[in-house]
């Protein structure tokens, strides 16, 4: 049987997205793969999600994310935009609740293909990460380059769902950085599940700039829950007040970290590609 699919993007960080309730998925790591795969028969995308009926009372659906290279993710920000909007079309709803590995996630609209997701509050302990020993996350000891001038010291870590680790630089970074650094850091001992890396510049107390290296995935367009993790640790080292723009070079994401019960909100775009339907031999 075929299966339809959609592609979306938020900022141009990019999904195959897929609805379950007619025909269960259970894919492999290698058919994720296959889907991931751009040109040569795949489809293309950073990370692939299933949207699967609900399991919970009080949610609209349960969603999974898979990372392109086939490892399953626990969450994925620009994707889970994308999902509360598609929901909140089905549903003819101006908010949605669904369900995720990470926990409960929470959607609204905010205007014509703008929306909001409540991404919950972000874990700041060692083990929350999680890292290979105790450590305060809001600087850890961790460096790249020579031991007495290294160039990317002291960066903080955050969870949203899915482990980072941001650095803070002095000037906007370059993909040779990300790229460099970034598969460097993404597997080092110091995180036993693997770490999604920031590069943040800021610019001004609510402004940011950002790169993200995304564990399982490379060098991304834009990376929602890295954006989140930035602003928490910028607002943790004092660098950002509660509220600030997130810059990638494709776009903006708003960010804000509620004072009141510590939530992460995150506003921005979401982009309906095209449908089309997944291969017999990726269709599982």
């Amino acid at each position: 049987m075929s299966r339809t699919f959609l592609k979306m993007n938020g900022l141009g960080n990019d999904f195959v997205v897929i609805e379950t309730l007619s025909q269960p998925f259970n894919p492999t790591a290698e058919e994720i793969r296959a889907i991931a795969k751009r040109g040569e028969g795949g489809i293309g995308c950073d990370q692939v999600i299933a949207i699967d009926p609900p399991r919970a009372e009080g949610a609209s659906a349960y969603v999974r994310f898979w990372n392109s290279d086939g490892e399953v993710t626990g969450a994925c920000g620009n994707g889970t935009r994308c999902v509360a909007w598609l929901l909140m079309q089905s549903s003819g709803k101006t908010a949605v609740a669904f369900d995720t590995v990470a926990g409960r996630l929470t959607g609204q609209m905010a205007g014509d293909k703008l929306v909001t997701v409540d991404m919950g509050p972000p874990g700041l302990a060692w083990d929350q990460i999680p890292l290979a020993e105790e450590m305060d996350t809001t600087g850890i000891e961790l460096q790249v380059g020579p031991i007495d001038a290294p160039d990317l010291h002291t960066p903080g870590c955050v969870s949203m769902g899915n482990p980072h680790v941001v650095f803070f630089v002095d000037a906007p970074a370059t993909d040779e950085l990300a790229r460099g650094a970034g598969s460097l850091i993404e597997h080092h001992p110091l995180f036993p599940e693997g770490v999604n890396v920031g590069f943040a510049n800021v610019v001004a107390r609510d402004h940011i700039k950002l790169k993200v290296w995304e564990r399982g995935a490379g060098l991304t367009a834009a990376c929602g829950t890295g954006a989140c993790a930035a602003q928490v640790a910028a607002v943790r080292k004092g660098l950002t007040n509660r509220v600030a723009k997130v810059e990638f070079e494709s776009g903006a994401l708003t960010i804000e970290w509620r004072a009141g019960d510590g939530h992460v909100i995150m506003t921005g775009p979401i982009t309906l590609e095209f449908t089309g339907k997944l291969p017999e031999r990726v269709a599982a």
